[in-house]
């Protein structure tokens, strides 16, 4: 399981250090897209494949999934991580999530979300969901 959070950086070759907590769980190859909230998602190889099946059952009828899978596929790469634990973040990515210098690596149970700790930071100063949140989610989704 991916969780916590690492301070990080991004250098001039776009390159990210992945945690080294992560590694072993993410393997060497992974896919890099488009995350909610502008920031940017790394899904293992077996967790993409899960995630692309479930996106092919969307109705292509519906515009709203159409526009979704082109939000999600459209910017989606291939990437290795390297023998220093590193992985190279596509330009376009790192012009969408706004990623300049400091970066926030958070573990999300099955994947990695790359923030600009500057976003990051934001969402963070902005609290934890309410309680009243919390439990619909609970309640709503069984958790």
């Amino acid at each position: 399981m991916l969780m916590g959070n690492f301070q990080n950086s991004i250098d001039g070759k776009n390159r990210i250090s992945v945690p080294a907590r992560f590694r072993d769980e993410l393997g060497y190859k992974c896919v890099v897209t488009r995350g909610l909230d502008n920031c940017l998602v790394l899904y293992p190889e077996i967790v993409w494949k899960e995630e692309t099946e479930k996106i092919a059952r969307l109705p292509k009828s519906d515009p709203k999934a159409r526009a979704y899978i082109r939000f999600v596929f459209g910017a989606a790469f291939e990437v290795e991580i390297d023998k220093q634990g590193r992985t190279v973040v596509p330009q376009v990515l790192k012009d969408y999530a706004g990623l300049d210098k400091d970066v926030v690596a958070v573990g999300a149970v099955d994947h990695v979300e790359f923030w600009s700790k500057d976003v990051y930071d934001k969402i963070a100063a902005a609290g934890a969901p309410s309680d009243e949140d919390m439990a619909y989610i609970s309640e709503r989704y069984q958790v």
